[in-house]
């Protein structure tokens, strides 16, 4: 791909955009940036451009700047039903994203893992394995380290194992992975998406490319990710916590076995599994799955299995304070992954939840309670909506808070001995923290400071 001396315009300045504008201007490119915000909002993310020849558009309409460039690169947090989208396209330029032109720069194969939930779990644990095995392997994507950076300094032979979302997949077009693996797809992002349809079809451009030689990795249990096989020019592998398959990885008898070449093989006891919980036993398999499509034995694949501890705002052990135990599930950003978090702890429950609003129906959420839950509270702009949707389904010990500070200590007054506390969302955070990293971050500080 010939990056020198073309005038390109990077819309959108948060971690991936930041990444694209440094590379691309290393690669001796004319860089545009734009973004809504100004240089005095953005000041500290802009450090890493500092002394790079950047031009700087900010706070300015992208629709204005569109047509003095040769290509557009657009972050993912950026929604494609803008006005400059449309303009650009009809003026013949190229519109990509970051894992667009990550790939067209790199010579290394890609896996690529995505899903509504247990992507960046997978994802890591996928690495892990690689890493354990001895293999020139990067963690990259949507779990916080951009792509572009890691090819910039990857071989040939060093695999990209990346967690892809479907924000990224939007503006996806030639990125063809030699693997790729879709583990589960819930209503989710449909302010963005606008319908489940659409949200399935950005979720299925991850294997659009893929031919034969080619792995896609899905889950059978899921009845979207089952059908979606339909689409597929590649080879299809399926993982199975529910059913015994003929060809695929699942779970027989208390042991996760495979099956890949007409003969059943052992590769761990289920109890040995270290994560726990039934939707961190699909990310095993999916994982596992991956690892042996590329020959990694069984051997490599159990040990990972015995020591990974999981990711942090991942149903994250915090404290035991006063006889209650806290759980950091920061990372539950809809409703789907906050009833996994609710299935996989096996205490009475104060559960604290709300944030930004995506658009989900929160009956499932609520039904999923099934008697476990004893108190729910209630912070951020969907508090009222889940309210009213509990005292719908007849659920009423309901408390309404300002702020994580409050809901924590409320937390610590409701819960008793042998009580868990459980922040799980079901909603983004973008309403009050500008990730759910920094939403999980708070919790952790202000848990730890009832412990005095």
């Amino acid at each position: 791909m010939e990056i020198k001396d073309k005038k390109i315009l990077v819309v959108g300045l948060a971690k991936s955009g930041i990444a694209v504008a440094e590379v691309l201007s290393e690669l001796g490119a004319h860089v545009v940036v734009n973004d809504i915000k100004s240089y005095e909002q953005l000041q500290n993310s802009l450090k890493p451009l500092e002394g790079l020849k950047i031009e700087y558009q900010l706070g300015k309409p992208t629709e204005e700047l569109v047509e003095y460039v040769d290509m557009i690169v657009v972050s993912p947090g950026v929604p494609l039903d803008q006005p400059f989208y449309g303009k650009a396209l009809s003026l013949g330029k190229e519109v990509i994203g970051e894992v667009e032109l990550a790939y067209r720069l790199s010579s290394s194969p890609f896996i690529a893992i995505t899903g509504t939930n247990g992507k960046t779990t997978t994802t890591t644990l996928t690495y892990e394995i690689f890493k354990n095995a001895g293999q020139d392997a990067r963690l990259a994507g949507n779990i916080g380290i951009p792509i572009i950076r890691q090819v910039r300094s990857a071989q040939p032979n060093t695999v990209i194992v990346a967690e892809i979302s479907s924000f990224q997949l939007e503006t996806a077009y030639e990125f063809k992975p030699r693997i790729s693996a879709i583990l589960n797809i819930t209503p989710d992002h449909l302010n963005r998406h606008k319908t489940f349809d659409n949200y399935v079809d950005a979720k299925a451009r991850i294997f659009m490319n893929q031919a034969e030689g080619d792995y896609l990795v899905l889950n059978y249990d899921n009845n979207v990710t089952r059908e979606l096989s339909k689409r597929a020019h590649c080879d299809v592998v399926y993982f199975s916590r529910n059913t015994i398959l003929e060809k695929g990885i699942y779970v027989k008898d208390g042991y996760m076995l495979e099956n890949l070449d007409g003969r059943e093989k052992v590769i761990i006891p289920v109890e040995d599994i270290y994560i726990p919980g039934k939707h961190n036993l699909e990310n095993a398999l999916a994982a596992c799955a991956i690892a042996r499509l590329w020959g990694i034995s069984t051997e490599y694949i159990a040990d990972t299995l015995r020591s990974f501890k999981g990711v942090e705002h991942r149903i994250e052990y915090v404290a035991t304070i006063d006889g209650v135990k806290y759980y950091n599930d920061s990372k539950g950003t809809n409703t789907d992954a906050a009833i996994k978090a609710i299935e996989a702890l096996n205490y009475p429950l104060v559960l604290i939840a709300g944030g930004y609003d995506k658009g989900e129906d929160f009956t499932p959420f609520i039904k999923s309670f099934n008697g476990k839950v004893k108190a729910l509270i209630l912070l951020g702009a969907t508090a009222e909506k889940i309210e009213k949707c509990a005292r719908e389904q007849n659920f009423n010990a309901i408390y309404r808070v300002k702020d994580m500070e409050e809901a924590v200590r409320k937390a610590k007054e409701l819960a008793k001995e042998g009580y868990a506390v459980l922040l799980s969302p079901a909603c983004a955070s973008w309403d009050m923290y500008d990730n759910y990293e920094q939403r999980g971050k708070i919790f952790k500080e202000v848990v730890m400071s009832l412990g005095g």
